[in-house]
C-alpha cells in the first residue's frame, strides 16, 4: 500500500486553486483564462510531487518499485487523457466543458492511483467525479466556483482528513 500521500501537500494544492480561482475568474479573454489555470496546475503538481518525495523519504519508502510505482502509473493515463480533451475543447472552441472534464478526470486519476494507496483517495476522486459531472452540465460561466470547490475545497478537506489519518 503506497502511504506517501501528502495531507500537507495536497492542502497547499488546495490553496493554489483556490488563488487561481480568484484571478481567472477576473480575466477578459479565455487564453489568460487558461494560462491561469495551466500555471495553477504546475505549482500545485509540483507542490504535491515534492511534498510526496518528502513523505515518502521519511517514511523510508521506494517511489520508483512497488506501490509507489503502480500509484504513479495508474494516475498518469487520466492526466494524459485529460491534456488530450484539454487540446481537442480548445481547438473546437468547447472551451466550457474543461473545468468539468478537468475535475472528472482528475478524480479518475485520484481513484485508480488510490487503488494502490490509503482508502480516503479513492473516496476523494469519487468526490472530484461527481462534482465535474455536474460542472458538465452547470450554466456556462460557473466553472470557476466548481474548480474553486474541487481543486481548492475538496483538496483541502481531504488534505486535513489525510494528514490527520495518515500523517504529513
Amino acid at each position: 500500500m503506497f502511504t506517501a500521500v501528502p495531507g500537507a501537500g495536497g492542502i497547499a494544492m488546495g490553496v493554489v486553486a483556490c488563488a487561481a480561482a480568484l484571478v481567472a475568474s477576473r480575466q477578459t479573454s479565455f487564453d489568460a483564462w487558461l494560462f491561469t489555470w495551466l500555471a495553477a496546475a504546475v505549482i500545485a503538481a509540483t507542490i504535491g510531487l515534492t511534498t510526496m518525495l518528502r513523505k515518502a523519504r521519511q517514511a523510508d519508502l521506494p517511489l520508483a518499485r512497488g506501490p509507489g510505482l503502480r500509484f504513479a502509473l495508474s494516475l498518469v493515463p487520466p492526466l494524459l487523457a485529460g491534456g488530450a480533451l484539454t487540446a481537442a475543447l480548445y481547438r473546437t472552441g468547447q472551451t466550457q466543458l474543461l473545468p468539468g472534464v478537468w475535475l472528472v478526470l482528475y478524480g479518475a486519476a485520484t481513484i485508480t492511483g488510490g487503488a494502490f494507496s490509503v482508502r480516503v483517495v479513492p473516496v476523494m476522486g469519487a468526490c472530484f467525479m461527481l462534482l465535474g459531472t455536474v460542472a458538465l452540465f452547470a450554466p456556462a460561466g460557473s466553472g470557476d466556483w466548481y474548480m474553486a470547490a474541487g481543486f481548492g475545497a475538496l483538496q483541502i478537506v481531504f488534505g486535513v482528513i489525510i494528514m490527520r489519518k495518515h500523517g504529513g
